[in-house]
């Protein structure tokens, strides 16, 4: 049982920390549906509606209207689960992502020719699995949600016509709640018992960003997105199984850990070709190996346990990533513009350390979209997006909660709608 604690405490500390990269392979990268139609090329170095406050912050002054933009996406992620050897059997399930939506919401009003102030609220991470109480890999993954939310007030400021800047601090909140099996000794597979976890915290950071018209032709962005420092206190449950038969049924332990997610660098370019065409392009830097080691604080744990719960490393040696992204939009006539885009995004995991949890390989999207402004003072965007995954392979094996391996390979299709409102 020292080792089944052990592990489970730690679990939430790897998902947590993994929660974006598993985002940005299920597609809940979607801030904006005018750039999920690019396949988010250029987010940096356009400015289509309010929704660059989170691509750029700077494009904030290109904008010369008082406007709104809100929007959702809805996320149907998919999942091959194939070879499967698990200890005591199970199912094979893939349909492990519940349909999932992510809200957004813009609002950007120019003070003069200069200052633009704005408010945004999305969420760009989220990650969600459900596998069911009979899956083959129960004793590792049983149930996993956490969700950022991320409220963002911003400022942006033009120097002159060629270049602007913007900056906004990020007060972003964190859940998670995760659950798996435990085997029992006495009837392993029959009488499993249950480990329940949730912790949350809320915590600052920043978006800035740089915006140059180079040309009349050509503009060029960056984007700096802070790393975010987290110190989560939450509890850990056990019930069933063993923990019962131990006198330890319905008990809960405290536990928390400090946590940073990494900073992102988004670089793009912007290039109209005569009167009807755009072209885009862009990559995104993230600073995964920040991520070398989770280390978990527990207390409130009987003396049978401390000495295993009172402070745990666990290593994990994770790297630095790049995706790249092009796409292109055509003015099909005043009210229509048409957009599509390519994308390749690299997982910082290894697979050492993969898990049910985060199955995640590199993974590859095409996207399409369209704009249509029905009126001068409305617009609405429709965007579609599908992704997929280099097949990967998760291999467990633990003294206490058995062994389990799969192959996993992952696809996910992304709907999104927005509407602007200029006033």
């Amino acid at each position: 049982m020292k080792k089944v604690m052990l592990k489970t405490t730690l679990s939430i500390a790897v998902t947590l920390a993994s929660t974006q990269l598993f985002a940005s392979g299920f597609a809940i990268n979607e801030t904006s549906i005018s750039g999920m139609g690019t396949g988010f090329a250029g987010r940096s170095s356009s400015a289509d509606d309010a929704s660059t406050i989170y691509g750029n912050p700077a494009g904030m002054s290109r904008l010369k209207h008082e406007q709104v933009t809100v929007g959702a996406a809805v996320i149907d992620a998919k999942t091959d689960i194939s070879n499967t050897r698990a200890t005591l059997g199970g199912k094979e399930d893939g349909d492990m992502v519940p349909l999932t939506a992510v809200p957004m919401g813009y609002y950007v009003k120019p003070i003069d020719d200069h200052w633009a102030f704005g408010v945004g609220f999305y969420v760009p991470f989220g990650l969600i699995t459900d596998y069911g109480s009979d899956f083959a890999g129960r004793y590792y993954a049983n149930k996993s949600k956490v969700s950022v939310y991320t409220f963002q007030p911003t400022v942006s400021y033009a120097f002159n016509d060629m270049v602007s800047i913007g900056f906004g601090p990020t007060i972003n909140r964190i859940d998670g709640e995760l659950s798996s099996q435990v085997p029992t000794a006495s009837s392993p597979g029959v009488n499993d018992g249950k480990v329940k976890i949730n912790g949350d915290d809320t915590a600052i950071g920043f978006n800035a960003g740089i915006l140059v018209q180079a040309t009349p032709t050509t503009s060029l962005g960056l984007t700096y997105h802070s790393k975010v420092d987290y110190h989560l206190d939450g509890d850990t449950k056990v019930t069933g199984g063993t923990f019962a038969l131990l006198g330890l049924g319905g008990r809960s332990f405290d536990a928390s850990l400090d946590l940073t997610t990494p900073e992102s660098v988004d670089f793009s370019v912007t290039q109209k070709v005569g009167d009807d065409w755009t072209l885009y392009a862009g990559s995104t830097w993230t600073r995964w190996s920040r991520l070398k080691d989770i280390t978990v604080e527990n207390s409130g744990v009987p003396t049978l346990l401390s000495s295993s719960l009172g402070t745990i490393t666990e290593e994990q040696n994770w790297h630095d990533t790049w995706a790249h992204a092009i796409g292109a939009a055509y003015q099909l006539n005043k009210e229509v513009v048409l957009r599509a885009g390519y994308s390749v995004d690299q997982s910082p995991t290894n697979n050492v350390n993969r898990s049910p949890r985060i199955p995640t390989g590199d993974r590859q999207a095409v996207s399409f979209g369209v704009g249509w402004t029905p009126v001068d003072n409305i617009t609405l965007d429709f965007a579609y997006s599908y992704l997929w995954e280099e097949s990967v392979k998760v291999n467990e094996v633990s003294a206490s909660k058995l062994a389990y391996s799969s192959k996993y390979k992952n696809s996910a299709s992304g709907f999104g709608t927005s509407i602007t409102y200029r006033f």
